[in-house]
Formats: C-alpha cells, structure tokens, sequence
C-alpha cells in the first residue's frame, strides 16, 4: 500500500506533463485562431485542382481574418497557415494518415490499423491521429469550410495544401504578415 501512492501520485503527474506538452503543441508565433464574430475583415479562396486562387495574400498584424475556403475542385484540399518547416512536418503527418486510409483523394476514410507499424502503435504516435489542428482545415470537393485566425506579427508566412503531393505541385501562397 505505501508504494502504490507514490505510483499512482506518479502517473497522475506523467498524465499532466503530456497535457501540457500537448497544450504547447497548438500554439503558434505567428497567432491563434478566433472566432467568426471577431473577424475585422473576409477574405475567399478558391481552392481547385492544384491551386489557390489568389496566389498571395497580405494581412495586418493584429488583423483578424475569415478565410472562407471553397473547394471547387475534384480531390479533397487542405488550407493549412504555417512557415516551410511547419508544412513539411504536417506533409509527413499527412501522409500517414493517407497510408493508414484515414485519407482519401476526395475525403476521409477510415483508418486502417492493420496498415500503422507496431512501433508507431506502442508509441501512440498513430493511435490518436486525426487532423484537428487550429491553424488548419480539410476541404472536400464542391464543399466550403471557413477559418478564421488573428495574425499578432509581421513575418513571412504559407497557406498550402498538405495533402500527399499537392504543396509539390505548387499548391502552396504566400502570406505576407505586415
């Protein structure tokens, strides 16, 4: 009875160390997101079959942006803010989720848990997978989703696709923080 306390005390403090690394794991420099209502300004973009339209955008530091998103192509499309690095540490996420089959061409399918490794599954690195970070958001074809995120400072950043293949084929913008 003396040792199970301190073990159970233990846990209970491995528990809260992971929350709390996972609680840094969605925070960004570069802002957060917000809600619709606070938005100062909207702006649309076009997602097809292997583009943004625009190609570019500038935002204000301290602006609040509703990005509305419409997927006018044929294949699911990802928008997705972040810097070169963030995007190829996501395009690896990305495409073990396409590899499990929780990703399909045009939308979500249902993970395959034959398909994940047996170290990735003892590590859990695979197990929680879903795709539910803030600065991000899945489109599937013909459909709109919206965004909505406020920038707090200047600097260089990317709106890209994500999804295996596509920031290769260019579909990646420039968004200018000023």
């Amino acid at each position: 009875m003396a040792l199970r306390t301190p073990l159970i005390l233990a846990g209970c403090l491995l528990a809260l160390s992971f929350n709390a690394v996972a609680d840094t794991a969605h925070t960004f420099a570069f802002g957060q997101p917000a809600t619709a209502d606070k938005a100062t300004r909207t702006v649309e973009v076009v997602l097809q079959d292997i583009s943004f339209s625009p190609k570019a955008l500038d935002v204000k530091a301290g602006e609040t942006v509703r990005f509305v998103l419409v997927n006018k192509g044929q294949l699911l499309h990802e928008f997705n803010l972040g810097d070169a690095a963030m995007h190829a540490e996501h395009q690896k996420e990305m495409l073990q989720m396409q590899a499990s089959g929780m990703l399909t061409a045009t939308g979500m399918g249902k993970m395959d848990h034959s398909a994940m490794h047996q170290d990735d599954m003892r590590h859990g690195d695979m197990g929680d997978m879903k795709h539910d970070d803030p600065n991000s958001v899945l489109v599937e074809p013909g459909k709109t989703a919206e965004l909505t995120w406020t920038f707090t400072k200047a600097t260089g950043l990317e709106f890209a696709c994500n999804i295996p293949g596509h920031y290769q084929a260019g579909m990646v913008g420039k968004l200018t923080v000023e």
